[in-house]
């Protein structure tokens, strides 16, 4: 952020240096031009003057006087001047290298000149290799035209000028650039640090650390009150979270008390019924009713943190739930198997994996009838560890599977309380892990857990079977 904030600074100050800067050279170039112009005319003047009374008394070539007024002007400016009379014909030249007596008559600047007027402009010399402004103007007596002087002058004067004028301006441009980078740095940091702060906050708060508050002491007046209002949402989040939880495990904790003292009542008035099925059906509400406050307590503990990790060897913890699971899978005539091959080790909540494989293995038990077999799998696919129970109960509809992970949905007829696989589910996201519901052939359900694996452990406690069933 601070980056595009310094490049929108800098690009602003571009713009508005190139719509100060690029006028004002080229108002400067022009005005140089125009006085270089002015000055070599007022020069050629002069000279003219000069000239005026030894052209008058009918001068010759070589005439000693006019060669002093040509060469005396060029070896001071550097120009070359050149005087012709009345019919054009060159008299003196600064370049005494140039024959005298030709006519100049056919030149457009002097035939201008000889006629009364004046006569200026530019031209690219091929010999020198530059531009040069010539001025040529009439040397008139009585108003009669006597001849012209032309002053000839190299144009890089007055370009190096502008050169350097155009540096200079560069030279600010670039010291500008540099102070609103520096500034607009500073100005940039200002005002992101706070955001970058508040962001760094708010994916705290989203991750589940509603404590999280962020600085509203820093940064712009908007920044601050942004602040102020996401720490006051945070804040009534916290609370209504808190008291959701609070009530949660207030009713949890008020429930059990009173069913458990109902159970104990319900168990002792058994012993005085002679038909105690009534009693015994009331006895199992009591008990769906206490899985419930349990899966309701379980619930608001994963919504609110989230546990610590630690690395998990999946195959050793399927097979010991499958043994641990073996009496109460053998008083129903189910069996348990448990078939890991290669599985690895996992980072993982702190007794997730239990709790997942127990609901699970519980709802696989209450589906399945007497003399099926409930398998639970682990293996490793790729980077990923695949955790199956399988068993081979009625199975669910499409629409079933679809609602099964929500809250409170519960098809079976053994009273579920609908929340085993909303706690799986919640267990396994928690752990960046997916779960799915698949229907087996003819008929069954499996489940499917993929849970991500720890690069370079392969488990060694993998087995290739372990069995654990009724006797």
């Amino acid at each position: 952020m601070t980056g595009r904030l310094v490049a929108t600074y800098l690009l602003l100050a571009v713009v508005v240096l190139v719509a100060l800067e690029v006028p004002l050279g080229i108002v400067n170039q022009r005005g140089q031009v125009r006085e270089f112009e002015r000055r070599v005319e007022r020069d050629a003047v002069a000279l003219a003057a000069l000239s005026e009374d030894v052209l008058q008394a009918g001068a010759t070539p070589g005439d000693a006087a006019l060669r002093r007024i040509s060469t005396s002007y060029g070896e001071s400016s550097g120009a070359r001047v050149v005087i012709v009379d009345a019919a054009g014909r060159l008299v003196a030249d600064s370049d005494t290298a140039r024959p005298l007596g030709r006519s100049f008559s056919s030149r457009p600047e002097i035939a201008d000149a000889l006629t009364g007027g004046v006569a200026i402009g530019t031209r690219r010399s091929q010999t020198l290799g530059d531009r040069l402004l010539y001025v040529a103007v009439p040397v008139s007596s009585g108003g009669t035209v006597r001849g012209a002087v032309r002053v000839t002058i190299p144009m890089s004067r007055v370009d190096s000028q502008i050169r350097r004028y155009w540096l200079a301006l560069g030279g600010i441009a670039l010291v500008v650039l540099v102070a609103v980078a520096i500034a607009g740095r500073a100005l940039a940091q200002w005002v992101s640090r706070p955001l970058t702060r508040l962001r760094n906050t708010a994916r705290r708060a989203g991750g589940g650390d509603l404590a999280a508050r962020a600085d509203v002491t820093q940064g712009p007046a908007e920044v601050r009150e942004l602040a102020r209002d996401f720490d006051e949402m945070v804040a009534r989040l916290e609370r209504l979270v808190s008291a959701q939880e609070e009530f949660v495990a207030d009713a949890s904790h008020q429930l059990r008390s009173p069913l458990t003292a109902l159970r104990l009542r319900l168990e002792n008035l058994t012993q005085a019924v002679a038909t105690p099925d009534d009693v015994e059906a009331a006895i199992g509400e009591v008990d769906r009713l206490s899985r419930l406050v349990d899966g309701l307590l379980a619930l608001a503990r994963l919504d609110r943190a989230r546990a610590p990790r630690a690395r998990v060897d999946v195959a050793s913890v399927v097979a010991e739930r499958a043994a641990a699971w073996g009496p109460a899978a053998a008083e129903v005539g189910v069996r348990i198997v448990a078939e890991t091959a290669g599985a690895a080790e996992a980072e993982l909540g702190t007794g997730s994996l239990d709790q997942i494989l127990d609901n699970l293995i519980s709802n696989a038990l209450d589906a399945s009838p007497p003399g099926e077999t409930v398998v639970l799998g682990a293996g490793r696919a790729r980077a990923r560890i695949e955790v199956v129970v399988e068993d081979r109960g009625p199975g669910m509809t499409d629409e079933q599977r679809r609602r099964a992970f929500d809250r409170f949905a519960s098809w079976r007829d053994s009273g579920g309380t609908g929340l085993g696989l909303a706690i799986v589910r919640r267990l396994v996201e928690a752990d960046d892990g997916e779960v799915a519901l698949e229907q087996v052939a003819p008929h069954g359900l499996r489940v499917r857990i993929c849970l991500p694996a720890v690069a370079g452990r392969q488990s060694g406690a993998a087995t290739d079977r372990d069995t654990a069933h009724a006797g």
